[in-house]
């Protein structure tokens, strides 16, 4: 499958049932939304020393051989990741090389691998950061030892979520990843890319930080953070749809034309989106438009239940999901939606209109999914490029109206699918 047409579930453990045999359990319900594959936050054991909160982040990793016995064995790692294969999804991890723990197995087998500051006092770059000590990448005893341990992961899972990948030399990743294909071919490689901001900062300190368009090199898929800055403005009202609209336009000639962006409204370091958007009108609409862009859509653990809190990194913070979950059937709809060829294949474009409404559409082969999202859950009315047609909405299976090119809507989402040469056929 195309990353495009893929939907990623993201699962912190500690949070998420606590342990592998209870994320195994609930397998079934997250391919049940029409979930691709699962990416699990850092499975490792969590070094003690500096510890932020009273269990620590588990990206100050101890150990990068080992599971985090919190979490289980080995053996029930194994077991969960069959039980992802059995349900036709891949599982993914989390690498987090930039660092480790204080404490960690690496740091006192092999100190001289490890970062110092002018003191010769091991430290790291990014101060707030103050439970880890950097990796020295200058050690090329140190990729030899990182790239092993990758490939003895990769015997067992289908891909690598990379924590703050910028700040890793690129030719690691090169390398990384051609020495991995041999253990996993078509390994899925996903770059936690950096905001702008934050790449200028890191540079100016005389650190590497690659762009998002260096990271395509060898990285299948990257986040999206270039342009979550012009996200945040617009749904806090500090400018228009027009100008984060133009800040999605320029990811299609910054980068590749096989780029593939992560696309979601929230994961385990940015709010939630029951959070940005009280208004349950506006935030479906802002779902649906996530799946529908050009990209692959990710749910945080949670996100279907539609909870407001972010789980703490630090503490046991357990997800609330008790119940059915209230958009289950929604996100199944759009996922499903998700896997049509069209969408990683066709013809991508979109545009603001006025109302805060946004218009998007894909093309190929003589079929057309067109989208209207009110992002400020609004009724309104745009101008679409069809003729007088009726089409049911994919979301509801309300029929839907298209006159004389006007395409109004209630402030609900809609997204619509053409048959071939829909524009010339009335269906309804």
């Amino acid at each position: 499958m195309h990353p495009r047409n893929m939907t990623l579930y993201s699962v912190f453990v500690r949070n998420h049932g606590g342990t592998f045999q209870a994320v195994a359990r609930d397998v079934p319900r997250i391919r049940d939304l029409g979930v691709d594959a699962v990416w699990l936050l850092p499975i490792h054991p969590i070094g003690r020393q500096n510890r932020k909160g009273a269990l620590g982040s588990p990206y100050a990793i101890a150990d990068y051989r080992a599971v985090n016995p919190e979490y289980g064995t080995l053996e029930d790692f194994c077991a969960l990741c069959d039980t992802v294969h059995r349900h036709g999804m891949k599982l993914l991890i989390d690498v987090v090389y930039n660092h480790t723990s204080p404490d960690s197995r690496l740091l006192q087998e092999h100190p001289e691998w490890f970062y110092r500051r002018p003191d010769g006092a091991f430290g790291n770059r990014v101060g707030e950061w103050s439970d880890v000590v950097d990796l020295d990448f200058s050690k090329e005893a140190l990729w030899a030892e990182l790239i092993d341990t990758l490939k003895q992961w990769a015997r067992v899972v289908d891909g690598f979520r990379c924590d703050v990948a910028p700040l890793i030399p690129l030719s690691f990743w090169i390398r990384a990843r051609q020495e991995v294909e041999a253990v996993r071919p078509g390994c899925l490689w996903l770059a936690e890319s950096v905001e702008p901001a934050f790449v200028r900062d890191l540079r100016n300190r005389g650190m590497t930080c690659h762009s998002d368009a260096e990271l395509y090199q060898t990285f299948d898929v990257s986040y999206d953070y270039d342009v979550y800055g012009d996200f945040l403005d617009y749904v806090r009202g500090k400018t228009t749809l027009d100008t984060y609209a133009a800040a999605l336009e320029r990811q299609e000639s910054q980068y590749p034309a096989s780029y593939v962006k992560l696309r979601f409204l929230e994961n385990h370091d940015r709010p939630r989106m029951a959070h940005l958007f009280p208004d349950r009108l506006t935030r479906l609409n802002w779902l649906a438009w996530t799946f529908f862009q050009k990209g692959m859509t990710l749910l945080y653990g949670g996100q279907e239940w539609e909870v407001a809190h972010r789980p703490s990194l630090f503490d046991a913070d357990p997800v609330p999901m008790d119940g059915p979950a209230p958009l289950c059937d929604f996100v199944r709809r759009l996922a499903h939606m998700k896997k049509d060829p069209l969408f990683s294949q066709g013809v991508y474009s979109f545009r603001a209109c006025p109302g805060d409404l946004l218009l998007a559409r894909w093309e190929g082969e003589g079929r057309q999914a067109l989208g209207l999202f009110s992002l400020k859950g609004k009724a309104g009315v745009a101008q679409v490029p069809l003729e007088d047609i009726c089409l049911p909405n994919l979301l509801t299976g309300a029929p839907v109206r298209v006159e004389s090119g006007l395409w109004a809507t209630d402030g609900q989402p809609v997204i619509l699918m053409t048959p071939s040469h829909a524009q010339e056929e009335k269906t309804c």
